[in-house]
């Protein structure tokens, strides 16, 4: 049997095996050869209905498994598909390959677009591929997106993709140089023995860990000299692999804990964990972490949501920022102490955990001061809506969100992963459903603030996990501008549970805009039979319109917890999540407490 030509595509197939193991496009004439090129090459690929979603399934994949992802798509019209997605990943710095058509190496034609310009207005660097070179471009890229966390394009003129590689030769024998010579080895021997290894560049004296040892040093004394001590960790502390030092730096300061939505899980002691930092917390947690005289915050962005729009902290606060770019001081409302330790997460706690370890501690340790951390305090209960509602249903006939969260997080399957799409419901799975871990929790949507990425995210985290059950939150208006991969999620995971949360409406508008008294019209949305539409795509579909309705997911989950079950959850516009409420203050609207 005769080897196929070293073409393109053949050739960038096989380097990209070296360094992803899984795809996910869609064809067209841009990237045909190369998908076919690229199951050849062992690369398995799964085919979604929309081409944001091939950026948001290797966005999930990434983030869940912590491997490089390749998205692939044709050019012009396809890339152009992918754009919100791909500033998604850019935002959420997720490393990935996205490999796409492109224009001629000739010239455009008049459909095509200047795809490097566009992606570069993301922040997106290209690598435009030709015919030599091939392995040095894809090492190139893959360097660059590991390094610095963000996907990198590769493009692919569309009339060399069966254009014969040029191979790079050997360099000895492009010399004429006989490496099975035994002169020629001695030769080389004797060189390599002749030839002196020089030695290890000493460390700077005032560096530890890559950082000034004063700015360490500073961080320390002020940690060993707190009082109430709070320590936030986001999914940079987990992607760096901090957790063991998080915890023992926690336990050496007797330091309280919470975490950003995406770092859920992370620290081991959880009798210690307040739970998510900001909007998605409690209020109780949150003024208690606006009484640590001292913050630790571990590859956290602090943005305005985790911030609570600056009042998370109290007024004269130090906050320790270890992060590895250079961050701003966060927007608080109160006057704090900023310090910024620029450097890996895991060796800057390393570094630090020598001094606090053999330190002698001033107190027992905040964490055994506070009260309401037992069971059923004042830092545990949070509100679910049945108090107000006891059989789960608003004034308007509708159910209380709340209420169906609770419900539906006692009945999950309890290995999952959960992966959120945006829109008002966002605190929901944060706040009602835990996840054992960050890498079990995928909001994508959430950096860059859209709306209909969740669906093909099914297809992502089922790949990254194929045995757990893949949990989607998503809700009607996203759930109507991505309904194509609706088919993807169904098709590609062998267990997953869809809720869809169906208000009518574009509730995080309708909570803002409706408020200040604009024309709810454009805000609302007929009512959906997702249900139905999850039915006729070979789903389960359960149409909730009481808390017992979701016995059905009850059943599933005893039965084996096998395809795909789709809740159509008619959830009430009346219930107005507390982090909305912040959107709402912030903007000037005098509303009543929930």
């Amino acid at each position: 049997m005769s080897t196929p030509p070293a073409t393109l595509t053949r050739t960038l197939a096989e380097a990209l095996a070296r360094h992803a193991e899984h795809s996910f496009g869609l064809m067209g004439n841009g990237n045909a050869h190369l998908i076919d090129n690229l199951t050849a090459a062992g690369v398995s690929y799964t085919a979604v209905r929309h081409e944001a979603g091939t950026v948001a399934a290797a966005d999930a994949y990434s983030r869940v498994s912590g491997k490089l992802a390749i998205a692939t798509t044709t050019y012009g019209a396809g890339f152009t598909n992918t754009l919100t997605a791909l500033a998604e990943a850019t935002q959420a710095r997720t490393p990935m390959l996205v490999v796409v058509g492109d224009a001629p190496s000739s010239g455009p034609r008049p459909w095509d677009v200047d795809q490097e310009m566009l992606a570069a207005a993301l922040g997106v660097r290209t690598h435009m591929l030709s015919v030599t070179n091939i392995d040095r471009t894809v090492e190139r890229a893959v360097s660059y997106a590991m390094r610095f966390r963000r996907p990198v394009v590769l493009g692919i003129p569309y009339d060399l993709v069966n254009a014969p590689a040029v191979l790079p030769e050997p360099a000895a024998a492009a010399a004429g140089i006989d490496l099975n010579d035994p002169a020629v080895l001695a030769a080389l021997s004797a060189s390599v023995a002749d030839t002196a290894i020089p030695a290890p560049e000493p460390a700077e004296p005032d560096q530890i860990a890559g950082l000034p040892a004063h700015q360490l040093q500073a961080a320390v004394r002020a940690l060993l000299e707190a009082e109430r001590p709070h320590i936030i960790a986001g999914r940079g502390a987990h992607v760096s692999g901090a957790g063991t030092e998080l915890g023992r730096v926690a336990e050496a300061l007797g330091a309280l804990t919470s975490t950003t939505a995406l770092g859920r899980g992370i620290f081991p002691a959880e009798q210690y964990d307040l739970g998510v930092t900001g909007g998605f917390g409690q209020i109780p947690a949150m003024e208690t972490i606006a009484k640590a005289d001292v913050v630790l915050v571990v590859g956290a962005a602090l943005n305005q949501f985790t911030m609570r729009f600056g009042d998370l902290f109290g007024a004269g606060t130090t906050v320790i920022r270890i992060d590895n770019e250079q961050v701003a001081a966060p927007k608080s409302n109160e006057p704090i102490t900023h310090l910024l330790l620029q450097g890996d997460a895991r060796a800057t706690l390393t570094a630090m955990l020598g001094p606090l370890e053999t330190a002698i501690p001033r107190t027992a340790g905040w964490r055994t001061r506070v009260a309401g951390l037992e069971a059923g305090g004042e830092l545990r209960v949070r509100a679910d809506g049945l108090a107000e509602h006891p059989d789960g249903v608003c004034g308007d006939g509708r159910l209380d969100p709340r209420a169906v969260a609770v419900r539906i997080g006692e009945q999950l399957p309890a290995s999952r992963h959960v992966t959120t799409d945006g829109g008002h419901f966002i605190g929901w799975a944060n706040m009602y459903w835990p996840v054992a871990s960050p890498e079990r929790m995928v909001m994508v949507g959430t950096a860059y603030q859209t709306i209909g990425l969740g669906f093909p995210t099914v297809a992502g985290v089922a790949a990254a996990a194929p045995g757990t059950t893949t949990v989607l939150s998503t809700g009607d208006g996203g759930g109507l501008m991505a309904l194509a991969d609706l088919e993807t999620a169904i098709r590609t995971s062998p267990s997953s549970v869809i809720v869809v949360w169906n208000d009518g409406a574009y509730g995080a508008e309708v909570h803002l805009y409706g408020v200040m008294g604009l024309d709810e019209g454009p805000m609302l949305i007929p009512d959906v039979d997702f249900a139905g539409v999850a039915s006729a795509l070979g789903a389960q579909g359960v149409r909730v319109e009481s808390l017992s309705d979701l016995d059905a997911l009850g059943a599933w989950t005893a039965a084996g917890a096998k395809g795909t079950i789709l809740l159509d959850c008619r959830v009430s516009r009346s219930v107005v999540a507390e982090y909305q409420r912040e959107i709402q203050r912030v903007n000037g609207l005098d509303v009543p407490e929930a």
